[in-house]
């Protein structure tokens, strides 16, 4: 049966846009206290996409200084996945979130962090899994879709856990505490990204049995401080 072209990239596209917004509707249904403004929530996704741009500059810049300075082998690795890789994608997310969140009126619950980061993830994650899909095709969206995507979220779950409790110091006065918890809400998942990456990258079996187990260990505790820091949550 003849596929139209205008029939197959809807499908790809599809495919690569669906596995974010299921996490999106997750997270959403997880804020208890009070709902975050459609308004706000699109933007922060637009902030998720435009932070793909940043941090594909400073991703260039890096590899390029790194190369420069003849570093080889795994200590090359190790510093693209965890400072340069890490460093721009979630710097960059992190640097968009706060400025349209940490002064913005509706902050005003603990869990706000974790929704608010957690959209700007999927936003990158979305386009990030579109730009691969539409290059790679659908095989890849099947991949991605239980890997990167949900990979994205939990770096925001923790972003945002982080985030939240910051802004909650914040509100009482302890500043050295929320500068404390603002920089975990960029350390956290910048540990947890450079090590997605390192791992995914060794190829070896060890590194591939070690890789799917982290992805479990990731996401399983990712949802528990999801339903905990709801069933916790707090007005700040």
């Amino acid at each position: 049966m003849f596929v139209s072209f205008e029939l197959m990239m809807a499908v790809i596209i599809a495919a690569a846009v669906l596995p974010a917004i299921v996490m999106l509707v997750y997270i959403y249904r997880h804020d208890r206290l009070e709902a975050e403004s459609p308004k706000l929530l699109r933007m922060l996704v637009f902030m998720g996409i435009l932070s793909t741009a940043f941090a594909m500059v400073a991703e260039t810049v890096g590899e390029a200084a790194l190369s420069q300075a003849g570093v080889t082998g795994r200590a090359y690795n190790f510093i693209l996945f965890f400072l340069i890789v890490a460093g721009a994608e979630e710097g960059s997310k992190y640097l968009l979130l706060k400025k349209k969140t940490w002064r913005n009126p509706e902050f005003n619950c603990q869990f706000d962090g974790v929704v608010y980061a957690t959209f700007v993830s999927l936003g990158f994650a979305l386009w990030e899994n579109i730009s691969y899909v539409m290059t790679l095709g659908l095989g890849t969206a099947v991949l991605r879709a239980v890997t990167a995507v949900p990979g994205h979220a939990c770096f925001g779950v923790y972003m945002g856990a982080f985030y939240g409790i910051a802004k909650r110091f914040e509100r009482v006065g302890d500043k050295a505490s929320s500068k404390f918890y603002r920089a975990l809400s960029l350390l956290a998942p910048m540990v947890l990204h450079g090590t997605y990456d390192y791992i995914a990258t060794e190829g070896s079996t060890f590194f591939t049995i070690l890789f799917f187990a982290f992805i479990i260990l990731l996401f399983s505790t990712a949802l528990k401080l999801v339903k905990r820091m709801s069933r916790e949550d707090i007005y700040i």
